[in-house]
């Protein structure tokens, strides 16, 4: 194709376009008069259609508003509903169903909250009368059903009960209180306790606690306080005396101690120590326990309910402990003391922790007060003790020199101190805190020991023997030390003072010999005597030794009967005592015998001056000390 025929093309296609665009350009502008003229009309259409909408939307708030108040009216009628179906299960009243009742209580209440914020209702004002009148009545029977289960389920412990539930060390059966495990010695058994396991009673069932405890929660929301605190106090309270009065506790006076005879009074403590443990370990833990079970949420209350529901068992049981501490002193009652001491002591955690509240505080001060009485009157009774021993003037005289019923009452009462060397400690801090308890009780037993020792002294002055005051003397103060070195007393006293007390034995037994022998010895010796010479046996007249032998014989015999009459407790001591005399008088007879005895025995009659051979001597000894008795006893 040539050139002028393509150009000639391109104008026909040039001219197509621009005929195409004017014709869409015509569209375009028939199109926007006809959108302005749908426009024009739009606007009318609206103008005459604005009142219709109006009308239709305040249609549409009156059907919301008619909504709501059919469902506001809806709520109104539930709640009077509620209200019927709570009052038909209050008048039925807690005992077929107390769960149900309980939620009806709630559903009143709330329904009450509800009608107290919808005051403008019409029928607001006596629906709330209706309710609140109800509620009173629902609450009134509320402390009936309170009170009535209460009282149905809090029954006194049998105090075989109580026994179950002790450690089986301290149950009845295994021997009377305060005497338990004999085969321990005291430190021992205390010991023991330290681990023991209590287990404390069930004193309501359990089932029963979560009904007391939503009762309670409902009188409380009453603001009936006041009403469930008497209620529950006098109930708990008269339960909690009976169980103690059981076990056989009683309110005793200062006056009505005194007048016990001993044997009576020291039972009646054993016992009220066993008492008070049972009490604060089972009873008043228990009590503790279901005090705040039931009135759990009511400190206040909680706390003082628990203070009056055992004020005054514990009162009936610290007033004997206090008619104890303040009645007269004497020796025999420090260990008793001293018990009740430590079992006030032992329990004196649980007391702080039963007792620790505002409202206990006078019952747990009287606790400790009475624990620091106990004290101070074990205290001054070691003073009276200690002044008792020194001044004791029993007229007792044990004639044969043997250990004095003082010297072995003194002693085992110091050893049986010593079982209570822990406790002992504990009661010295009470006073001094300045010196250690270890070195108190060493000054204590060492004044104790001193006094009797002093004593000893004056007793020994009542024999008209020397040798006999010399052997008892040696006899008790023997005593004292073998008795301290196999006691703790030991640790206490130390090595010297035993080795010092051993020396001063030996001391008597030496004098006893010396006062003794000595006289009887110097007839088996010719110094000094007359006709006697170098003292060569050739010098001395046959006369001289038949009276030596005769004067021998006299008070050997003299000697054998009084002294075998005599005793030496201890075999040890006996055995060496003899011992000793048979070192001195035999040696010095057998020397005297081959000396002097040809001339006797080649005479007349030779056994009526040697009567007796060295054998005979020696058996004779070994009848020194047994405490024979003889028809005619010599003193």
């Amino acid at each position: 194709m040539g050139v002028p025929q393509a150009m000639g093309a391109l104008r026909e296609r040039a001219a197509f376009v621009r005929e195409s665009l004017q014709k869409s350009q015509t569209i375009t502008d028939n199109m926007v008069s006809i959108l302005g003229s749908f426009d024009y009309r739009l606007s009318a259409l609206e103008t005459a259609m604005r009142p219709t909408q109006i009308r239709t939307h305040s249609i549409r708030k009156a059907h919301e508003n008619i909504d709501k108040t059919l469902k506001s009216a809806e709520v109104i009628l539930a709640q009077f509903d509620l209200t019927r179906k709570a009052e038909a299960k209050i008048l039925k009243g807690p005992h077929e169903d107390l769960e149900s009742y309980l939620e009806a209580i709630d559903q009143l209440r709330a329904n009450i909250k509800f009608f107290s914020s919808n005051k403008s209702l019409k029928s607001s004002d006596g629906v709330l009368t209706q309710c609140n009148n109800l509620l009173a009545k629902a609450i009134s029977k509320l402390e009936d059903e309170f009170r009535q289960l209460l009282k149905n389920y809090s029954k006194p412990v049998e105090p075989d009960r109580l026994f179950d539930c002790l450690p089986n060390s301290l149950r009845p059966s295994s021997g009377p209180p305060g005497q338990e495990g004999d085969s321990k010695s005291h430190a021992e058994h205390q010991k023991s306790l330290q681990a023991a396991i209590y287990t404390p009673p069930t004193l309501i069932p359990p089932r029963v606690l979560p009904l007391l405890h939503d009762l309670a929660q409902q009188m409380v929301l009453a603001g009936h306080q006041q009403q469930l605190f008497r209620i529950y106090r006098d109930t708990r309270a008269s339960v909690l005396e009976q169980s103690i009065r059981k076990l056989g506790v009683e309110r005793l006076s200062k006056d009505d101690v005194q007048k016990m005879p001993w044997e009576v009074l020291e039972a009646k403590i054993g016992s009220w120590i066993h008492h008070m443990r049972i009490s604060v370990k089972l009873l008043f833990a228990g009590e503790r326990k279901i005090c705040d079970q039931i009135l759990d949420g009511v400190h206040s209350l909680r706390d003082q309910c628990f203070a009056e529901v055992t004020a005054n068992s514990v009162s009936m049981l610290l007033s004997f402990g206090e008619a104890i501490a303040k009645s007269k002193r004497s020796p025999e009652k420090l260990f008793v003391l001293l018990d009740m001491y430590e079992i006030m002591r032992e329990l004196q955690s649980e007391i702080q922790f039963l007792f620790g509240s505002k409202a206990c505080m006078e019952m747990r001060e009287s606790a400790f007060s009475l624990t620091k009485r106990l004290a101070q009157t074990a205290q001054e009774t070691f003073g009276d003790f200690e002044e008792a021993v020194e001044k004791d003037a029993t007229k007792t005289t044990v004639f044969d020199g043997t250990v004095h019923p003082l010297t072995s009452y003194v002693i085992n009462y110091v050893k049986f101190l010593f079982d209570y060397r822990s406790t002992l400690k504990l009661l010295f801090e009470e006073f001094d805190t300045t010196h250690p308890p270890e070195s108190q009780l060493a000054a204590v037993t060492t004044r104790i020991v001193l006094a009797l020792q002093n004593n000893l002294d004056g007793k020994s002055k009542q024999y008209k023997d020397p040798a006999l005051t010399q052997l008892f003397l040696m006899n008790n103060i023997h005593y004292i030390v073998r008795s301290v070195r196999r006691s703790e007393a030991k640790d206490v006293l130390g090595d010297d003072w035993v080795q010092i007390q051993r020396r001063i034995v030996q001391q008597h037994a030496n004098q006893y010999k010396r006062v003794s022998w000595a006289k009887i010895l110097q007839c088996l010796t010719v110094q000094g005597a007359p006709g006697s010479g170098g003292g060569d046996s050739g010098s001395i007249s046959r006369g001289i030794v038949k009276d030596r032998f005769k004067t021998f014989n006299a008070q050997f015999e003299e000697i054998h009967q009084r002294q075998s009459q005599w005793t030496v407790p201890d075999s040890e001591l006996r055995e060496s005592l003899r011992l000793a005399v048979a070192e001195v008088l035999l040696p010095a007879y057998r020397s005297f015998i081959k000396r002097f005895g040809p001339m006797i025995e080649n005479g007349k009659n030779p056994t009526k001056y040697i009567r007796y051979r060295p054998e005979d001597l020696e058996r004779m000894l070994n009848e020194f000390f047994e405490g024979k008795t003889w028809n005619d006893p010599k003193r």
